[in-house]
């Protein structure tokens, strides 16, 4: 009988945690914790949250080396695969035939699925109908909206270039400004051409374009500079990626210039930029996304056929950044994914 009352006592005290944590989890604090709790867990035992088997999804980007924009995709497409149980590769080249290469060489290894820009489409599309033949879905992201639903890819993941350009057109009317400079910073990707031809077409005042080599940032630094001194009515220079907004901000200073500096996309001295008023604006298009949602909806596609965008891109952007948004940015730029 005493056996039997001890377990009793037990049992019952073990009805009260339970009750106790049910009841903290339908406050607001206690369900705040107990996801806390649990979000702890998953980090400390690094499992997945599913249960399919492991396939291997390969990313291949039209990225140059050290560009930081892709340590962002990058993260969100590594945090997506940990959550899926999915083995994630990754390459990249801004060269278009090597990119083919390396795409192909992942379909010899017979990948699960792949995800693939298309900067330079042309020289991606054989290897992309490779991949569909050998039965390997894929994915586009960032580049080439336009080619990618031809090509057979099973949606697009990005902005449009055009509307994003578009929407950097119209800030640019709205502050008034009356000629600026857009600086392409790698010749042959469709995404820039669309990016300043979309700001030329909205932007009441004059806009050229400045090709740069974009493998080299004392080029880059070199070129805008003598833009500038050249032509003194340049009141806005238009980067079309993070690290080149540093470069136009020194350009413009060595320069004596007094050309509002705005860019494509964030990192952390893009945030501060903004913040102390070295930028104007950025254009957002949430690289993190991109990658996650490239890995995530290849293993929905795999484990249960779903298709998102009902044959249109699924957009991440354009979202127009200003000072007044550093604040809740800074610290995701921070850890790098924003």
């Amino acid at each position: 009988m005493a056996r039997a009352g001890r377990g009793i006592r037990a049992l019952g005290a073990v009805l009260a945690a339970v009750l106790g944590a049910s009841l903290a989890g339908c406050s607001s604090t206690g369900g705040k914790r107990a996801e806390e709790a649990r979000e702890a867990a998953r980090n400390a035992t690094g499992k997945a949250a599913v249960t399919t088997p492991r396939w291997t999804f390969a990313m291949v980007t039209h990225s140059g080396d050290g560009d930081t924009f892709w340590d962002i995709v990058q993260s969100g497409a590594k945090q997506a695969a940990e959550k899926d149980n999915i083995n994630f590769l990754y390459a990249h080249s801004d060269e278009g035939q090597q990119q083919a290469q390396l795409v192909d060489s992942y379909i010899t290894k017979k990948v699960d699925g792949l995800v693939v820009t298309l900067a330079k489409p042309d020289a991606m599309k054989d290897v992309v109908a490779k991949a569909r033949r050998a039965g390997i879905p894929v994915i586009t992201v960032n580049s080439g909206s336009e080619a990618s639903k031809a090509y057979g890819a099973l949606t697009h993941i990005g902005q449009d270039e055009t509307i994003a350009g578009e929407a950097v057109g119209d800030e640019l009317e709205r502050r008034g400004k009356k000629r600026a400079l857009c600086v392409i910073h790698e010749q042959g990707n469709v995404g820039h051409e669309q990016r300043c031809a979309g700001a030329k077409k909205t932007f009441a005042g004059q806009l050229q374009n400045l090709y740069v080599d974009g493998t080299s940032m004392p080029d880059v630094l070199a070129s805008i500079e003598a833009k500038l001194q050249a032509d003194r009515s340049i009141d806005s220079v238009v980067t079309l990626g993070a690290p080149f907004a540093d470069a136009a901000a020194q350009a413009k200073r060595s320069a004596e210039s007094e050309a509002e500096i705005d860019t494509f996309d964030l990192n952390p001295k893009v945030v501060t930029g903004l913040k102390d008023g070295t930028l104007g604006f950025a254009v957002d298009q949430q690289p993190y996304l991109q990658g996650y949602q490239a890995i995530d909806l290849l293993w929905l596609y795999r484990y249960n056929a779903d298709v998102l965008g009902g044959g249109r891109p699924v957009l991440t952007g354009p979202q127009i950044v200003t000072e007044k948004d550093t604040a809740e940015l800074e610290r995701y730029t921070e850890r790098g994914t924003r």
